[in-house]
This record gives C-alpha cells, sequence and structure tokens, in this order.
C-alpha cells in the first residue's frame, strides 16, 4: 500500500493575506508609494536609535573622562 503523496503548497502567511488585498485595491504606484513610505520609516527610526546609542556613549565618555 503506498502513501498517498504529500503537497507541497506553503499555508499563506497573514502578510500575504495583506499583500493580496493591497494588490486588489491598489494600483501599482500606490502600492510602490506605500512601500517606499514604510521603508523611510523604518530607516528612520534605526537613525534615531542610533542617535540615542551614539549620545549614550559619549555621555559616558564625558562623565569617566
Amino acid at each position: 500500500m503506498q502513501a498517498a503523496p504529500v503537497r507541497a503548497t506553503a499555508i499563506p502567511t497573514f502578510t500575504d493575506a495583506l499583500r493580496a488585498m493591497e494588490s486588489l485595491l491598489m494600483s501599482g504606484g500606490q502600492r510602490t508609494a506605500r512601500r517606499n513610505a514604510w521603508t523611510s520609516v523604518l530607516e528612520d527610526r534605526r537613525r534615531a536609535k542610533d542617535r540615542v546609542e551614539a549620545q549614550r556613549v559619549l555621555d559616558s565618555a564625558v562623565a569617566e573622562g
């Protein structure tokens, strides 16, 4: 007796579902603009985190010196 064949289809993630809805509701240009804006937000957060860390290092150097 042979085992039933296994299908290797991935279960869609929540992100996949959101992107599918996005593609139905928005034109390509709007999608690109939204993604570019989100990338900018993430980059701004990274730079802010770096600034906080640099300030922390400077403050500790002043306190030691």
